[in-house]
């Protein structure tokens, strides 16, 4: 796999624009993140996420570049939803006992203006915290201080605890009656299989 990878790894210098070499060396510090423990999540490194947890306020900034670009050159809107979900999440997560956790429910996202400039800084804070859900509210900022969109998000409560919640592999592992149909339907869906 190494040789494989030197391969086009050197095709791709060989071929690539300054705009491609940009994207490849963020791409390659991502994963250089990643490998030398700085993140432990993917795609944490790869969009090279600053997280500071404060006050009960999460904040995470990214870089902007190329990769992370839609069609008309500006900031993707699932990358905006990435860092919005990350951030409420992390908060929400934050705020839980050892042994819970909390997963995304759903997330409303109201776009209010491109992402472009150096940077996007997304703010988190709890709206409401109870025994199975909370509501955590999240903004969009841009390096000029421009707001790119406002959201909330709803996590359920989950126990984290491999008897009585999601395993690794995010399958339902029981018939707890704290967690939500869907993930009860995803278990019966892998009995089927």
């Amino acid at each position: 796999m190494k040789d494989h990878l030197i391969e086009l790894f050197n095709a791709c210098i060989e071929s690539s624009s300054e705009e491609d070499l940009q994207v490849l060396q963020h791409v390659l510090k991502g994963i250089h993140h990643k490998i030398s423990g700085k993140n432990t999540i993917y795609i944490n490194s790869l969009l090279h996420m600053e997280r500071k947890l404060e006050n009960g306020i999460c904040e995470i900034t990214i870089p902007l570049n190329p990769l992370l670009n839609n069609s008309f050159e500006i900031t993707h809107g699932g990358i905006t939803a990435t860092l919005l979900d990350t951030a409420m999440g992390t908060l929400a997560n934050s705020q839980l006992s050892p042994g819970l956790g909390a997963v995304t429910s759903q997330l409303d996202i109201h776009y209010l203006a491109p992402g472009i400039g150096d940077s996007i800084q997304c703010r988190a804070e709890l709206i409401h915290k109870g025994k199975k859900t909370m509501v955590v509210l999240g903004e969009a900022f841009r390096s000029d201080g421009t707001k790119i969109a406002h959201a909330t998000g709803s996590f359920i409560v989950i126990n984290t605890n491999k008897t009585e919640g999601l395993n690794r592999n995010g399958n339902c592992d029981c018939n707890s009656d704290h967690l939500p149909l869907f993930f009860l339907a995803n278990k019966k869906r892998n009995e089927r299989k």
